[in-house]
């Protein structure tokens, strides 16, 4: 047994922020109040962090690309029959990353259009009527325990692996390397070098500056009151 690079610096850093950012936004949104400011500043955060990694899974390093994880029916049997040997995601941890990624890129959209009949408006809420705001806050709403359920299920699996196959998967995601046999060794990451880096980048601060509405003009100013006399 020895360690190989399996996790690049640029997904691991995306990994903890965004586990920080959906964290705060979560806790911040069932606050309210005040703390929905932050909620939306870590709405727009999220949404540059998913757009980066779906930049990252594209053009970074061998296991972070999509390519390298997204796999068919026979690849998600043969791994539950024991017979699936690789580095990277397995191919159940595809589908939790699948999951995880869309689910939290439909509730950031929602919360971008979204009210709490108020204070507080998503940066894109002067894109739609109120209406159809409304609809889309009750769908954000409902989506919170959807991410909470998503989150326990990946905590829940992380243990799971820890405790019964004695796989630790945090080690990894914080030190980028791990301990694999020999035969392995072929398979370690490589790619994503600064190019890449930078396009990722620039896609996710694409990302994020669509999400705070930047781009849009700003509104009219109100009239003028007329004088009372």
């Amino acid at each position: 047994m020895h360690e190989v690079r399996i996790w690049d610096l640029p997904l691991r850093l995306f990994h903890w922020l965004l586990a920080l950012a959906v964290t705060g936004a979560m806790i911040s949104g069932q606050i309210g109040g005040n703390l929905m400011v932050w909620h939306g500043r870590l709405g727009v955060l999220v949404a540059g962090l998913l757009g980066f990694r779906l930049a990252w899974g594209l053009v970074g390093s061998t296991h972070a690309r999509f390519a390298s994880f997204v796999r068919g029916p026979s690849a998600i049997h043969a791994y539950l029959r024991g017979q699936w040997h690789g580095l990277g995601h397995n191919p159940l941890g595809a589908l939790s990353v699948l999951g995880m990624l869309t689910a939290l890129g439909l509730q950031t959209l929602g919360g971008l259009f979204g009210n709490d009949d108020i204070a507080f408006q998503g940066p894109l809420y002067p894109l739609i009527s109120k209406e159809t705001s409304d609809w889309i806050t009750g769908l954000h709403r409902k989506g919170f325990w959807l991410v909470l359920v998503l989150v326990a299920t990946h905590l829940a699996a992380i243990v799971f692996y820890l405790r019964v196959r004695r796989d630790n998967l945090i080690r990894p995601m914080i030190t980028g390397r791990r301990p694999v046999a020999q035969p392995d060794a072929a398979s370690a990451a490589h790619g994503g070098g600064a190019v890449a880096l930078v396009f990722a980048l620039m896609v996710g601060v694409a990302a994020a500056y669509g999400a705070s509405g930047a781009w849009q003009a700003p509104p009219p100013p109100a009239p003028a009151a007329a004088p009372a006399w």
